[in-house]
């Protein structure tokens, strides 16, 4: 089963999926992505980092259909890290709880889907769901287009430069050096 395949079949799950976050970076995101309820603490802290070190995030395809575009292309385009009330806001977590409240909150939320009715649940969560079936290709080519640019210069001048912890001179670059 493919990563594009079992991100599908994980949300498509009769099984609700919740998470609570103290932050998630990089690969933890796509289980935020996963994810149909997230409850995050205020300190917590959310990035897709891999433009930084001049890698694409090709599990990071969905984001779009979670939270607005914009919001989505900033985020994927800069690398820079957003704050747990930002999430909030964009909707890429459910709730924002302070830190003390994080597991309290979190329980409460699993204890009322829990005493809620499971067929009704699932057929809703099906019915959201539905968008998930259109994103598979094209989880699947923005996969082969990582690919391409995995082994690329500025990939390699990205890792060479968080490995000397540099800040990195990508070849492809249009900015000037600063």
């Amino acid at each position: 089963m493919t990563l594009a395949e079992k991100t599908v079949a994980a949300r498509f799950s009769d099984v609700s999926r919740r998470s609570l976050l103290t932050g998630a970076l990089a690969g933890g995101f796509l289980l935020t992505q996963m994810c149909d309820l997230c409850v995050a603490a205020q300190s917590a802290r959310f990035a897709i980092t891999e433009v930084k070190v001049g890698r694409g995030a090709p599990w990071a395809a969905p984001l779009p259909w979670l939270i607005p575009p914009r919001a989505a292309m900033e985020i994927l385009l800069t690398g820079d890290l957003i704050d747990a009330e930002r999430a909030e806001r964009i909707g890429l977590v459910s709730r924002c709880t302070p830190d003390d409240e994080l597991m309290p909150t979190a329980l409460q939320v699993a204890a009322d889907l829990a005493a809620g009715p499971r067929r009704a649940i699932a057929a809703t969560k099906r019915t959201l769901n539905h968008w998930v079936r259109a994103a598979g290709p094209i989880f699947e080519s923005s996969l082969a287009l990582e690919m391409l640019g995995f082994f690329s210069e500025d990939a390699r001048e990205g890792l060479d430069a968080m490995r000397e912890k540099r800040r990195p001179k990508f070849p492809s670059s249009l900015g000037t050096e600063t």
